[in-house]
């Protein structure tokens, strides 16, 4: 075949079928490489961002933690002022705030203890279901086509 401006064709029109399915056969690995290449890439530009949104989030953490001491910290001057316990008293409104931080503390272990038990193990309950799903109407057709091909022959 020749190009309309009656030019001769490049000098792969005259290749061989093997030596163009060897080229096509490097360029795929070439593009498979560069593929490859591509996904270490992102990964490690993912990977970077995560680390510092861990490190920040850390930070973010600590910084709660102290904001809490004190908040409770607060907590407990309020009980002993609404106590009027006076100077020698001060420990009835810490022991206050420590019985609330007690109690938040039981109801988050019993909510986290609920939540882990009910996550545990991780299997993919609703996929595998699906699946059965899937598999058993597969097997409903292929038992139905069986049935009208007997029907017509």
């Amino acid at each position: 075949m020749t190009p309309s401006d009656g030019q001769r064709p490049p000098d792969g029109a005259e290749k061989s079928v093997g030596e163009i399915v060897s080229e096509v056969s490097e360029k795929a690995s070439q593009l498979v490489r560069e593929e490859i290449a591509l996904a270490k890439a992102e990964v490690t530009q993912k990977v970077s961002r995560l680390g510092r949104g861990i490190g920040v989030g850390l930070a973010a953490g600590i910084f709660l933690g102290f904001a809490f001491s004190l908040f409770f910290h607060a907590v407990a001057w309020f009980f002993a002022d609404l106590y009027d316990s006076g100077t020698t008293g001060i420990w009835e409104g810490f022991l206050t705030s420590f019985a609330i931080l007690l109690l938040l503390a039981a109801l988050a272990g019993y909510l986290a203890f609920r939540w882990i038990k009910g996550g545990s193990p991780p299997t993919p309950d609703l996929a595998i279901e699906e699946a059965k799903r899937t598999r058993e109407e597969l097997e409903r057709q292929s038992i139905q086509r069986d049935q009208l091909e007997r029907s017509k022959g």
